[in-house]
């Protein structure tokens, strides 16, 4: 289908999510619309024993998003390190990888909490809709998401 962007200022995209389980890909989302130059990124956040990894791509001239986002790049570890949660218990250690320089906590519900590690640009990022209900907060440094974490305001990164 074929749109107009509704601003100028805007270009076209493409757009990729994958999510992992176990090093496994399990689930894939691709899109193609308007985005502004500054949600033209990639990103991801690793849980521990899921990851999701986003890719875009943008181009300026009309209808030049035909192909897909870019597959995300393998990753490595980076040497930071984070806390994640499992069934259990929020004290087990992850060794983040590629662009995930910071470490995160989110909680929402009643009994709902996350950990681990994630791309600086989720943290900063300006549309938050994608937290819904959710609570969440980025910081920086080795293990910072403890429950004994000092907290930044909810997506902001510092």
């Amino acid at each position: 289908t074929i749109k107009e962007c509704p601003l100028q200022s805007q270009r076209c995209a493409a757009k990729r999510v994958i999510s992992y389980s176990g090093g496994s890909k399990y689930a894939e989302l691709n899109s193609k619309g308007c985005a502004n130059a500054e949600d033209c990124v990639v990103f991801s956040a690793n849980f521990g024993i899921e990851e999701i990894k986003v890719t875009s791509k943008c181009c300026t001239t009309p209808l030049c998003n035909t192909q897909p986002a870019p597959e995300p790049s393998k990753s490595t570890p980076n040497g930071k390190q984070c806390y994640y949660c499992d069934e259990q218990t929020c004290t087990n250690i992850l060794n983040c990888k590629g662009n995930e320089d910071y470490c995160f906590s989110v909680t929402g519900g009643q009994s709902v909490t996350m950990k681990g590690c994630v791309s600086k640009r989720l943290c900063t990022i300006l549309d938050q809709s994608w937290a819904r209900e959710l609570t969440y907060t980025c910081c920086q440094g080795d293990l910072c998401n403890s429950t004994k974490d000092i907290l930044l305001t909810p997506g902001h990164a510092e």
